[in-house]
């Protein structure tokens, strides 16, 4: 969870929240389109590795890492909902074609209910 004492300086990340857009195919049917940027802050990023020891270990053999996303509170992110996804904004598609580092969101809190600050739980490595 966010700490009261999480502060501004300890945001050291930069990420971005995309949304899947739709489009229908020629039938009619709605399918999954390209993710599209739109919301890019400052966040902290830290690895989960407390908590259940049966769930970071099935984590770890599925190859997944969960992770603890804290940005500050405000109205663009209290629209991001659990079918987004984050991209590490620092990070660009290289010359190899390897993609940036991107965690697909599982829950969104407001741990102290202060409405400074969301924590998300985040995982690296599974499909949204």
């Amino acid at each position: 969870m966010a700490q009261q004492m999480t502060q501004a300086g300890e945001l050291n990340r930069r990420v971005t929240f995309q949304q899947r857009q739709s489009t229908t195919d020629e039938f009619g049917n709605e399918i999954p389109g390209t993710w599209t940027d739109v919301y890019t802050c400052a966040a902290r990023l830290q690895p989960k590795f407390g908590g259940n020891a049966e769930s970071v270990v099935a984590s770890r053999l599925a190859s997944q890492q969960p992770y603890n996303l804290i940005v500050r509170n405000c109205v663009a992110t209290r629209a991001v909902r659990t079918d987004w996804r984050v991209k590490d904004a620092r990070q660009a598609e290289d010359a190899n074609g390897a993609s940036p580092r991107v965690w697909n969101i599982k829950t969104i809190v407001n741990p102290d209910e202060r409405n400074q600050w969301l924590e998300m739980l985040v995982v690296e490595g599974s499909s949204s």
